[in-house]
């Protein structure tokens, strides 16, 4: 570890980016991609295409990137906020979607790992503009959280994302779900009820924050499925990330140049005495690209299903791992409210897909 350096902003700067932070994982939550959607002419990129690899450590392999990801991310977002002392959240939230916007069409033009769409009309152009503005509300206050608030504590807060996403369906599309469903959500929401009671670093600003961007996460997916519905207008995830990704950041920029001062000088004039930080940002942004890249394979060689219980174990780890690395106090209490909500998550999912299950019958 290395020692916090102090940055200096300019005048018009928010005070509230001076104190330690750090930052969650940069990911677009999109629905998986449709089964017949094909990279080329093989189905396959031409670097999982190899006959050597056996599907199930090509899997394994996946699944292990997916994991190094999340948490790394999560991990080099911390150390560069809070122990390097980079304190410029949405400027490393901007870098993040000009690296997704720079691989997506390395990966799409390049590599062929899913053919290219284009945004057919003006009208469709606005619908996934409006998508990228709910995401970066969502990335925001997610990363404003985690000023005050520790990532273990974020991290669980997180988790009730599926009970959002009920309300939100329910207030938007009136759609409703079963009984079983909406009571598998009593654990989701008590269980954070124990851990806020329970948590020694709780603040009521960075807990109200973070339950807003887990919110805003929840509706840009309901919003995703209603304004993306039409057969002309859907695109391919890796597509949605392609288009997405270059308008947050142009969402973000002048966020960053207001909130946070004049950090494109800043950083030009600490690259010159310290060149490390040219690396690690990159390497930052890279990591980001890999979580969305690696959602997307994840669901292409298992299921939308596994990565909803995989996200369910990384919430958990990444929890672990931080509390290791970072030494923020828990409690008991605190750890069993986190359970709890990991369990209402896992029930929530199984009574969902009994729902649907019944309902095809």
């Amino acid at each position: 570890m290395v020692e916090a350096q102090s940055w200096t902003t300019r005048r018009m700067s928010n005070p509230r980016f001076d104190a330690a932070g750090t930052a969650v994982p940069t990911v677009i939550d999109i629905p998986g991609t449709p089964p017949h959607s094909s990279a080329s002419s093989t189905g396959k990129p031409f670097f999982l295409s190899s006959p050597t690899v056996s599907p199930s450590v090509l899997t394994a392999a996946i699944i292990a990137a997916w994991f190094g990801s999340n948490i790394g991310v999560l991990l080099l977002n911390k150390y560069l906020l809070f122990y390097y002392g980079f304190r410029y959240p949405i400027f490393l939230t901007m870098t993040h979607m000009l690296s997704c916007a720079a691989y997506s069409s390395a990966v799409i033009n390049i590599a062929g790992i899913v053919p290219r769409q284009h945004i057919l009309s003006r009208r469709q152009f606005l619908k996934i503009l409006s998508l990228s503005a709910i995401f970066c509300l969502s990335v925001v206050c997610g990363n404003t959280s985690l000023r005050y608030i520790p990532v273990s504590f974020n991290q669980a807060i997180g988790a009730t994302t599926p009970f959002f996403t009920a309300v939100f369906s329910f207030l938007i599309t009136c759609k409703t779900e079963s009984t079983e469903v909406y009571l598998a959500l009593l654990p989701v929401v008590s269980g954070i009820v124990l851990a806020s009671n329970s948590e020694p670093s709780f603040h009521l600003f960075g807990f109200l924050i973070c339950v807003a961007s887990t919110a805003g996460r929840a509706l840009k997916s309901v919003v995703q499925g209603i304004i993306l519905t039409s057969e002309s207008e859907k695109l391919h995830s890796m597509n949605l990330l392609l288009y997405m990704a270059p308008m947050a950041a142009c969402i973000l920029l002048p966020f960053t140049l207001y909130i946070e001062g004049n950090v494109l000088r800043i950083l030009i004039e600490k690259a010159r005495t310290d060149p490390l930080i040219i690396f690690l940002l990159a390497g930052n942004a890279t990591v980001a690209y890999l979580v969305n890249l690696t959602n997307f394979l994840v669901t292409k060689h298992t299921s939308a299903l596994t990565l909803q219980v995989l996200g369910n174990g990384k919430a958990a780890v990444a929890a672990g791992v931080s509390v290791l690395i970072f030494r923020n106090p828990v409690t008991v209490m605190g750890i069993a409210g986190f359970g709890v909500t990991i369990m209402g998550v896992v029930l929530y999912s199984e009574a969902r897909k009994r729902s649907k299950l019944l309902n095809q019958k």
